[in-house]
């Protein structure tokens, strides 16, 4: 069943619509409703039913309530007589929609595809000029789905984690609504401890013929505690290769990834290499096993070398003291990525996919 939400002032909606003003705030026995109140506000401009009125959101989520699966979650926004600009952040923090921008008099009907886990959609809503006139939400069992497993530089990070960003946080942002990103990814992994806490398992149970399973690893497996490291001339191919049959038992396509850089320098601006043979226990495993591989390695490198030492600050989580709000100490981390980077990491993903003809998910490319 869609659920249909009607946002701005008290009033009468269209039939079928739940109207939701700017005092909303979340309710369990509602099953939906806005995180903080004091950041949202609403207006009316004419009398049209759904798009003469309006919530201006800033900076706050809503809630709905909803089974887990997948969703196309469709947004009107826009405004009668004022210019806006609207992002939308998803579960996790994965960015959907990057500043949509309207005329005066125009409204964008925006749709992307959702996975939800948890029991939960957040919408999250910021932007130099937020509007939000109608949210609907719709299950669906036809999308591709493509799922992420991985570590702490593919994962999802919380409201709380900005600007830190995993680039499967970024991925759903290049895909229109009929893929949907799962991202299981989680910080700390390895391809033998993901496996030992059974997130692989949860992944099986939710595959379906025909989609995608990406799996980068490799950052800590290369740590020398016992639950997560491994052997690249070994145990690292032996335990990649169970998401391998896993989503071949599935008809799911397995995509090996190789890691992404850390930012790391020679003295002649040459990138070091600190995964030297997991990199090329991945690329030997994707030819043995017949195995599509984006070799997010070399393309990191290319990317970084470019932009040099300096330049890669921008990209890694580099910040002074004070410059974020939730890291206000300061932050010179040279594995882990801010939005923007992530996002630049996400496009190489995509670059990727382009290359290997994915022609079931190039075709759904924004």
């Amino acid at each position: 069943m869609t659920l249909r939400f009607d946002f701005g002032v008290e009033g009468v909606s269209e039939p079928g619509y739940t109207k939701v003003t700017a005092i909303d705030a979340y309710d369990p026995e509602k099953g939906y409703g806005f995180v903080d109140c004091s950041r949202v506000s609403s207006r009316k401009r004419n009398e049209d039913p759904l798009t003469g009125d309006f919530c201006i959101p800033f900076d706050t989520v809503f809630l709905a309530d909803v089974v887990d699966g997948n969703y196309i979650v469709t947004l009107v926004l826009g405004d009668n007589i004022a210019p806006t600009c609207t992002t939308i952040k998803t579960n996790g923090e994965r960015l959907a929609l990057q500043n949509v921008r309207t005329v005066a008099g125009q409204f964008n009907h925006e749709r992307f595809a959702v996975n939800v886990r948890g029991g939960q959609l957040k919408i999250g809503i910021t932007g130099l000029a937020p509007r939000i006139n109608i949210l609907e939400i719709t299950p669906s069992m036809e999308q591709i789905t493509v799922f992420l497993a991985g570590d702490s530089t593919v994962t999802d990070s919380d409201e709380k984690g900005f600007p830190f960003s995993g680039w499967g946080q970024m991925l759903s942002s290049y895909f229109s609504h009929d893929v949907a990103i799962a991202n299981h990814a989680a910080g700390g992994r390895s391809s033998k401890s993901f496996i030992a806490e059974g997130r692989l398992d949860a992944i099986i149970n939710e595959m379906k013929e025909g989609d995608y399973l990406f799996i980068q690893f490799g950052h800590n497996d290369e740590k020398l505690d016992e639950y997560r490291h491994t052997n690249p001339s070994t145990t690292y191919p032996e335990y990649l290769r169970k998401y391998i049959d896993a989503a071949r038992s599935k008809e799911v396509v397995p995509v090996l990834v190789t890691s992404v850089h850390r930012r790391y320098f020679e003295e002649t601006g040459k990138l070091k290499d600190t995964h030297k043979d997991y990199l090329d226990a991945v690329r030997r495993l994707a030819e043995e096993k017949d195995v599509l591989l984006i070799d997010l390695a070399e393309k990191s490198k290319i990317l970084f070398e470019k932009f040099g030492p300096e330049g890669t600050k921008s990209i890694f989580l580099w910040g002074a003291p004070g410059e974020w709000l939730n890291i206000s100490k300061g932050v010179k981390d040279n594995t882990h990525f801010q939005e923007q980077g992530s996002l630049q990491i996400a496009k190489l993903i995509v670059e990727g996919i382009r290359e290997l003809n994915l022609q079931n998910l190039v075709m759904f490319l924004r």
